[in-house]
């Protein structure tokens, strides 16, 4: 049976996938919101915004612990941590998913070798492959993105061992 798997996978590559790729699913609410955070965490401008701000609030502790400053500084810069956390983790992501109705619906999506169909009962949409600028993968999704704030969500939850390692390659070979 494995060797039949193997043997198959070969013939797919080998043929330079001119079949096409097909997946069915929905979205689950926990999962996407993870997911919108790792986008969040991922964007440059944030990581840079949460180390100054983690950078502050050490070099304020330090300043206060040896009697420099007041504790006001430490104290905002832990504030500012917080709801930096909480936005960025809590409100952000529920925001996004209350907003839109991709979650809320089911999809199929094709990958084939010149272009992506997602399509669900309202239409389909096509991409072409050199319309994505990259892609990663989180525990539960991989993420496609088109811009650096315009992206697109792919949930596992579907997808067998084999699926995941055929897309992978078809990924790292389609997208630069």
């Amino acid at each position: 049976m494995q060797l039949h798997k193997n043997i198959r996978r070969g013939i797919f590559l080998l043929l330079g996938r001119k079949e096409t790729m097909r997946l069915s699913f929905t979205y689950d609410k926990k999962k996407v919101l993870q997911a919108l955070r790792y986008h969040f965490i991922w964007q440059s401008e944030i990581r840079i915004f949460l180390i100054l701000i983690i950078v502050f609030d050490i070099l304020s502790a330090i300043l206060y612990l040896i009697g420099k400053i007041h504790p006001e500084p430490f104290l905002l810069g832990s504030l500012i941590w917080l709801l930096f956390i909480v936005s960025f983790w809590f409100i952000l992501p529920s925001s996004i998913y209350k907003k839109s109705e991709t979650f809320k619906d089911s999809f199929v999506v094709d990958f084939g070798n010149n272009i992506i169909t997602l399509h669900n009962k309202r239409g389909y949409v096509e991409w072409e492959w050199k319309q994505l600028i990259k892609f990663f993968e989180s525990p539960n999704f991989f993420h496609f993105y088109f811009s650096q704030k315009s992206f697109f969500l792919l949930p596992k939850d579907n997808m067998n061992d084999d699926f995941k390692h055929d897309l992978r390659t078809l990924l790292r070979e389609k997208i630069p």
